[in-house]
């Protein structure tokens, strides 16, 4: 009988963006062990599931920088240098953990609380202050699955879903046949408010212009305009006075609405007022039409990272284990904070990569101290890291459950197994807490 090489695999779940298609096909190379080819996936997802193969890029065994160079050690040796690490430092930080599944960020607080550490995830530089609205006022939420059958209003505010979730138009929000929105793009009306005229304005029915760091005025103009009050200056935000008249026009005749946010909203002066009166802006239209809101989020699980810690610590990020409790006080205990003002004395990187994205103060004063990194492969971070902890990707090489950006909780899959020594999130983290316990006594 010949061994058969090629298997394929349905229905696998993309793990990079909230998205979270789940509709992939994969074919593996058995005995190579190597993902051949992609079917359904964007190009984004695509590359990710090809990373994944072993070649130069993957760390396959643990190592330590030693003298300036790394030398590869055993598993033992690797977590004994970074449990050592930990303990030592008065003030450590463990980052990261939104791509990753849920198991591995609920071992992430477990080892935070056991060192008195800071707790963070990507949320800090993304949508943290969509959560501080929502804790503010509240959300009004739906699944994505409500805005492909029902909505004919689709709103992109600060985000371009055509080059960061490439296939959310087709699967959710513009191209895609709804069951009540049978015509597919044709039954759906969509807008853009950006700075910039992206892809994604390109493909809109209707493209509005606001001036950078003005969404704040622009939200308030519309909330007022809806209300019936005459707004006194000719444009506000860059944005006609008319222009702002035809939305609310459009905004009230919509049967079902939604507005997709991102960084542009949340990242932007006024942060999470942005979001707060975005989502005031949302319930005042409730009055007339059915209307809701989504953040874009970015990582696949970050969602999940913000889940996961809520149900242990209370907090979804920012969270300080000093006092031998949890404390939450974004800004005070959000990584690029304390990473700027230098009182971070080593950190714990998992599933990212801050290096490409805080700002250079902070890198180069987290590159001053111990720095361990879980990661796949050689990243900008990785790469200054003093001890590196191969682990495999989550949603390829190991099973957990991502949450999408709606906060659907989705189950990954295995597709292939992981490469050299390399071990999933969970297990390193579970073996690192164990370490640490042996070494403090516990």
């Amino acid at each position: 009988m010949v061994e058969k090489k090629i298997k394929t695999l349905y229905d696998v779940v993309c793990p990079f963006c909230g998205t979270l298609c789940d509709d992939l096909e994969v074919d593996i190379d058995v005995k190579e062990n190597k993902v051949i080819e992609m079917r359904n996936s964007c190009q984004i997802g695509t590359k990710k599931f090809f990373s994944s193969n072993p070649g130069s890029h993957r760390y396959l065994k643990p190592r330590i920088k030693d003298n300036g160079s790394y030398k590869e050690v055993s598993w033992d040796e690797a977590l004994d240098k970074a449990a050592d690490i930990l303990i030592k430092a008065k003030r450590p930080l463990l980052y990261g953990f939104s791509s990753t599944e849920c198991d591995a960020q609920s071992r992430g607080v477990e080892l935070a609380e056991i060192l008195g550490a800071i707790l963070d995830n990507t949320a800090s530089v993304c949508h943290g202050p969509s959560l501080l609205a929502i804790q503010d006022v509240g959300a009004p939420l739906s699944t994505l699955g409500e805005y492909k059958n029902r909505a004919d209003l689709v709103i992109f505010w600060g985000s371009n879903p055509v080059h960061a979730h490439p296939r959310h138009l087709g699967r959710y929000s513009e191209f895609v046949r709804g069951y009540f929105r049978t015509d597919g793009r044709n039954d759906r009306f969509i807008i853009v408010v950006d700075p910039r005229n992206t892809h994604t304005a390109q493909i809109a029915d209707l493209y509005i212009k606001v001036n950078p760091n003005e969404d704040y005025e622009l939200l308030n103009a519309i909330r007022a305009t809806l209300r019936g009050t005459e707004i006194d200056e000719k444009e506000v935000s860059g944005v006609s006075k008319e222009q702002i008249q035809e939305l609310v026009k459009i905004l009230k005749e919509a049967k079902f609405g939604v507005i997709f946010f991102g960084m542009g909203l949340t990242q932007t002066l006024a942060h999470h007022r942005n979001i707060d009166t975005a989502i005031c802006l949302v319930r005042e239209l409730n009055d007339y039409t059915k209307f809701l809101l989504c953040p874009m989020r970015g990582h696949y699980n970050v969602a999940g990272a913000n889940q996961v810690f809520t149900w242990n610590t209370g907090y979804a990020y920012s969270i300080d284990f000093s006092r031998g409790y949890a404390r939450y006080n974004p800004g005070e205990f959000s990584s690029v904070d304390l990473l700027m003002k230098d009182e971070v004395d080593a950190s714990l990187i998992v599933a990212s990569d801050p290096a490409s994205n805080f700002p250079a103060a902070s890198v180069k004063n987290m590159f001053k101290h111990p720095l361990i990194s879980i990661e796949p492969h050689e990243t900008p971070t990785s790469a200054f890291a003093d001890v590196i902890l191969p682990a495999a990707f989550a949603g390829i090489e190991c099973e957990g459950t991502a949450y999408r950006m709606d906060k659907v909780p989705i189950r990954l899959r295995k597709v292939k197994d992981a490469p050299g020594e390399c071990l999933s999130d969970k297990e390193i983290l579970e073996r690192l807490i164990e370490k640490v316990k042996q070494k403090l006594g516990d």
